[in-house]
């Protein structure tokens, strides 16, 4: 038998319950044209090396399986079909594979190390989007914090206007209640003291009657 390597990219955004069900329409594929699966490998999200659909992220997932080619066609025509599928490939990887058993073996034990691997990079990207939001959130809550002072200042500003406002305004009234008290006073003392020189002026007068 020979040994056949499909590898497929899946929108970054499907879940892993999404995930599993198309693994699980691959067995049944393989099953019904009795080829041997050998193994999934979940590899995880990873950069594309261009955009594909407006996508820089895929989900690379590979399947090997034994067989003689003969469910290499309807394989690739269900992911062509898939709508989250956004490449796929498929290559022949040993022309002849003789110790079935042994590479069902190794496929399994090779298949239960890389799900440990795929495991452990799940809690890590978990743990890396879970510190993001954090940050997210606290850097949002930095920037509320930052308007609301900025908030305060400006109020704090407008009332320190205002009073000064309200200082330069009492000191004009201020001002011109002592012009007009100045003004008052300077009148009075002008009509007192041109009283008293109208008064020496007609003293004489008075005295030459007499």
């Amino acid at each position: 038998m020979r040994e056949y390597e499909t590898t497929f990219i899946v929108q970054p955004e499907i879940s892993d319950e999404g995930c599993q069900e198309l693994l699980a329409r691959i067995d049944g594929i393989l099953e019904r044209e009795g080829a041997i699966r050998l193994l999934h490998d979940d590899q995880g999200k990873r950069k594309l090396a261009y955009e594909i659909r407006k996508f820089q992220k895929g989900r690379y997932v590979t399947t090997c399986h034994l067989g003689q080619g003969e469910a290499v066609a309807p394989l690739e025509r269900t992911l062509r079909l898939e709508e989250s599928v956004l490449r796929f490939l498929t290559v022949q990887v040993s022309d002849r594979v003789e110790d079935i058993e042994q590479r069902k073996q190794v496929a399994a034990e090779e298949e239960r190390i890389r799900a440990e691997r795929a495991r452990e990079r799940a809690e890590r990207e978990a743990e890396e989007e879970k510190a993001r939001r954090e940050a997210a959130k606290l850097a949002a809550e930095s920037f509320r914090e930052q308007e609301v002072a900025a908030e305060d200042v400006d109020d704090e500003s407008g009332e320190s206007d205002q009073v000064k406002e309200e200082g330069e305004d009492a000191a004009e009234v201020k001002h011109e209640d002592a012009a007009e008290v100045k003004h008052e006073d300077a009148a009075e003392v002008k009509h007192e003291d041109a009283a008293e020189v109208k008064h020496e002026e007609s003293e004489p007068e008075n005295g030459g009657e007499r």
